[in-house]
């Protein structure tokens, strides 16, 4: 529990230095795959927000366009240079051309909501975006799923903090 407290108290104080700019920056580089706290970051200045330290609106905005922006990059990396990878080192991880084939379809039928739920799920919230380029889902259907996805989950995670501060420091 000291370590949580003290990667939030980091984390409050990089936004008290940097203010919804640090937000945006870690949320920016977790979304295409860093391994950034960017959750927490994003609960952090929601309780900020609370105080009356930050807006909430600027909170949801940064929050939901380096979520999008990032997923976007990721897709980008993804798309130019992940199909090459899958295609040379798969075989190697039990993933013949046949399955990549067979994940590609599967991926094209319900990539929409795997995109928008994965906003949801640590990992597959970084790896989102590279992962649809990769397997080259359309990318309006991407961009879609991905700003729908991340409307959802930058709302849950600040509004939802904001607005149930009370009730979220019983248990911190």
């Amino acid at each position: 529990m000291a370590l949580f407290q003290h990667g939030l108290a980091s984390i409050e104080h990089a936004i008290a230095i940097y203010g919804v700019a640090a937000l945006f920056i870690i949320l920016y580089f977790e979304s295409f795959g860093a391994p950034l706290p960017g959750e927490s970051a994003l609960v952090t200045c929601a309780f900020v927000a609370a105080k009356g330290d930050l807006s909430i609106a600027h909170v949801f905005l940064a929050a939901w366009s380096a979520a999008v922006l990032g997923d976007s990059t990721g897709y980008l990396i993804g798309h130019f240079g992940g199909r090459p990878l899958l295609e040379r080192y798969g075989p190697r991880l039990g993933l013949s051309p046949e399955r990549l084939a067979r994940v590609e379809g599967e991926f094209a039928e319900r990539g929409f909501f795997v995109v928008l739920f994965a906003r949801f799920v640590v990992l597959l919230r970084q790896l989102n975006g590279l992962v649809a380029g990769a397997l080259r889902m359309p990318w309006l259907h991407f961009v879609t799923a991905n700003a729908l996805g991340a409307a959802l989950w930058a709302g849950l995670w600040s509004f939802g903090p904001y607005f149930f501060t009370d009730l979220f420091r019983r248990f911190l």
